[in-house]
């Protein structure tokens, strides 16, 4: 019996989640439909994919942007909004099925809330929504009975090898390729130029998640993902650098079996199988061979060298806010960075400064949150305007 399609609505349709979630739906077109496309500032790339998948709606967020996506999407009778609010509204449509949150940091939380009360399935790839608000997130979902699919490779490599377990799960490990900057010294890192930094040997990300990744923090926020994607304690989870990129993490469960989950690095894996779940579909992705994979090294992080990771699992173990104002400080010490404003090596110290002067909240609520980051991002702006010059 033939499947009826399923509705996509993808946020942030114009990044590198965004389009490989787009290559995987253009070669399934029996099986999903574009119902909702948006993006932030990238009109150009936005018509072209709005004039290929013939969405009912689009959303460019720039208001400035607005007159040039309406006026090329008006003869297709593509309906185009600006804003989120916009987004929010249009997320409540019924026919939606599945909603991907690929937009990049803070302002994916709105977005995914409007989505999780709507009810519509959840395609989680805006880690920092969970980060900054897991405590709150996650309940909601389960009130609304909202799946919630991992998009991460990291998270979807622990959500397949639970698949027909009921087994209890003693142990998440958390592989990592420890980026750019590896087996650099503090030196060459603080040294370290923008171009250097964006050159990951194994993946093509957006900026922002690069920069992470070389510091590690991507693996301090993916740590706090899976603490609330799968329910486990801090110190159940292990970080484990590989740098083969070729294990995208594993399970350890309570009689010693570890299950792992095996691909060539590609992110379009991850994104369908969140999209087809729970089934598998064809993907023309590259095979492991693995006669000619020459070894698997895994090694522990090193927090000296890599400050990061240290300072996610200390706002971690402190809960309450202090994962939000762990990533709003982060947001704004990376876009910094990116600027040339400061060095590579200044993140972790922005991060940790402000971690220490930001307000504390035990059980915060959405309003907390959201000044949370509002005050972290400020604390971030005005120490690397004051002290680091």
């Amino acid at each position: 019996m033939e499947q009826p399609k399923r509705h996509i609505a993808i946020l942030g349709s114009t990044g590198s989640i965004g389009t490989q979630a787009l290559d995987v739906i253009s070669r399934h077109e029996d099986m999903f439909e574009v119902e909702l496309l948006t993006a932030n500032n990238n009109s150009t790339l936005l018509i072209e994919q709005a004039r290929r998948f013939n969405p009912s709606s689009v959303v460019i967020c720039n208001p400035d942007l607005y007159d040039e996506v309406a006026s090329a999407l008006d003869p297709l009778y593509i309906k185009v909004f600006t804003g989120i609010d916009s987004m929010c509204e249009l997320l409540k449509d019924p026919k939606i099925d599945i909603v991907l949150t690929a937009m990049v940091g803070f302002s994916g939380l709105r977005p995914t809330i409007a989505a999780i009360e709507a009810g519509h399935a959840i395609a989680l790839a805006n880690k920092e929504t969970l980060v900054a608000a897991g405590g709150l997130i996650m309940p909601l979902a389960r009130r609304y009975g909202t799946p919630i699919l991992p998009v991460d490779s990291e998270h979807s490599a622990i959500f397949q090898c639970l698949q027909g377990e009921h087994a209890r799960l003693e142990k998440i490990l958390l592989t990592g390729s420890g980026g750019p900057f590896l087996h650099s010294t503090r030196e060459q890192m603080a040294a370290a130029t923008r171009e250097q930094a964006l050159n990951h040997p194994r993946w093509k990300m957006g900026a922002k998640v690069t920069i992470d990744s070389a510091s590690l923090m991507n693996k301090g926020l993916e740590l706090i993902e899976a603490r609330w994607l799968f329910n486990v304690d801090p110190v159940d989870i292990e970080v484990v650098i590989h740098p083969q990129s070729i294990i995208h993490s594993m399970v350890q469960f309570s009689d010693g079996c570890v299950m792992a989950q095996l691909s060539q690095p590609d992110m379009r894996l991850p994104i369908q199988y969140a999209l087809s779940y729970p089934q598998r579909i064809d993907l023309p992705t590259s095979r492991i061979d693995f006669p000619q994979l020459a070894n698997l090294s895994f090694e522990k992080p090193d927090l000296d060298r890599f400050p990061c990771l240290g300072l996610a699992y200390e706002a971690l173990e402190k809960g309450g806010n202090s994962t939000c104002a762990m990533n709003g400080a982060n947001e704004v010490a990376v876009a910094a960075f990116l600027d040339g404003k400061i060095r590579f090596t200044d993140i972790p110290e922005v991060i940790s400064t402000v971690m220490a002067r930001c307000q504390y909240v035990a059980d915060p609520d959405l309003e907390q949150i959201y000044s949370t980051d509002f005050e972290a991002k400020k604390l971030a702006s005005e120490f690397i305007g004051g002290s680091m010059h």
